[in-house]
């Protein structure tokens, strides 16, 4: 690793290795730490293949998108209660690849030793018309996922 951030937590991976690890590690878990509002309106992975469902906790919480301080503790509980051990790999994915890889940094310093961030996230910069989705990221890999 080669600068200080890049060493608060496991790693960067590209959704394809985020979806590949997902599919064949039993341990592994998604976590999808954008708001309410993004899992609603503009869609979430879909993990069901993989016989999964990604873990939701909101990292800044919306409306205000203040950071939820409690967010380490209760994301501690959800894999607590999930049987996920502190050493199994964590894949967070947010819209782009901010807030999921602060959400590494903050569960790597919780104790959990495989924090990775989900580069590009679900939906990727947006492209030269303004659009996400198209340019990188799950949506842009072509990866399964789903819209209510």
């Amino acid at each position: 690793m080669s600068s200080a951030t890049e060493a608060t937590y496991a790693g960067d991976v590209t959704p394809a290795e985020c979806w590949s690890v997902i599919g064949s590690d039993a341990p592994a878990h998604l976590v999808d730490v954008r708001t309410t509002a993004e899992w609603a309106y503009v869609g979430s992975p879909d993990i069901r293949a993989a016989g999964k469902e990604a873990i939701r906790l909101e990292w800044q919480v919306f409306p205000a998108m203040n950071v939820d301080a409690d967010f380490a503790a209760k994301l501690a509980g959800k894999l607590n209660a999930a049987g996920a051990p502190k050493d199994a790999p964590l894949y967070f994915i947010c819209r782009s690849g901010v807030r999921s890889k602060a959400a590494a940094t903050a569960m790597t310093a919780a104790g959990y030793s495989r924090c990775y961030n989900v580069v590009g996230g679900f939906e990727g910069p947006p492209d030269s018309d303004g659009h996400r989705g198209r340019v990188s990221g799950w949506k842009a890999e072509g990866l399964a996922w789903t819209q209510s």
